[in-house]
């Protein structure tokens, strides 16, 4: 199994923070997200290999970065080639990138780059592995559908599978978002380049769930404990607060 981290972005709006730093490379409690990211993983013992995908602008501090990480997985830098937040490949671009130019061929784990939790990554990898040929997403409850319809909200049937997938509805169904937390299996990657191919959004991975959801089985783990969605200085200073106590 391969793991890729999603960490090309340009984060504009937590300026200055990011100005000349990635996210994944900012603090929260006493380690950068990235760190942390890599240590869940570290949980999955399938995975042999991470790829973080960065764009030009970054690629060189998170090479530096990269040199004082402690992992027993593989790490491989790839670079989108993108200079600024106009011509960036997007999420689901940059998973296409990766799995191009690594030639893989193998399960996949996708993490957003810019996202915090305290729960570890093993019970999500073990319920993928379960039914592997069928893609899995990792969903919480933020216990407020008002709050949901910033995020791609999922709706469940009994048994837990996913029903429905909105991306940032006005009227939220219910309070159940995904997480960034994404399982691809092998035989059907070449998904991505056919939704790509269709000019659906590029940028956000839940209209790619939210096209697929249509077409495949998606099944969805439902994660409990703390969860942070990075996306500008009160939320990262909330998530900072949060880990620091921790």
């Amino acid at each position: 199994m391969k793991a890729v981290i999603l960490a090309a972005g340009y984060a504009t709006r937590l300026y200055p923070l990011t100005k000349n730093k990635p996210k994944p490379l900012l603090t929260v409690g006493r380690k950068t997200i990235a760190d942390h990211l890599v240590q869940k993983l570290g949980d999955i013992k399938e995975i042999d290999t991470i790829y973080i995908v960065t764009n030009q602008k970054f690629y060189g501090v998170i090479g530096d970065w990269l040199k004082t990480v402690k992992s027993t997985k593989k790490i491989i830098l790839e670079n989108d080639g993108s200079t600024t937040n106009d011509d960036r490949l997007g999420a689901i671009g940059d998973i296409r990138l990766a799995i191009n130019r690594q030639k893989i061929d193998d399960d996949m784990i996708v993490l957003a780059g810019d996202n915090m939790f305290d729960w570890g990554l093993k019970g999500f990898g073990g319920f993928a592995k379960k039914v592997p040929e069928s893609f899995s997403i990792g969903a919480y409850d933020i216990g407020d559908k008002k709050k949901a319809n910033i995020y791609g909200v999922v709706e469940v049937d009994e048994k837990g599978d996913m029903t429905n997938f909105l991306e940032k509805p006005q009227d939220p169904p219910t309070s159940l978002i995904a997480t960034g937390i994404y399982y691809f299996p092998k035989g059907k990657l070449g998904l991505i380049e056919e939704f790509l191919k269709a000019g659906d959004e590029k940028d956000a991975p839940g209209h790619f769930v939210q096209w697929l959801s249509k077409r495949q089985e998606v099944r969805c783990y439902i994660f409990k404990g703390v969860w942070y969605d990075i996306g500008d200085l009160e939320s990262y200073r909330r998530a900072n607060l949060s880990f620091q106590e921790k």
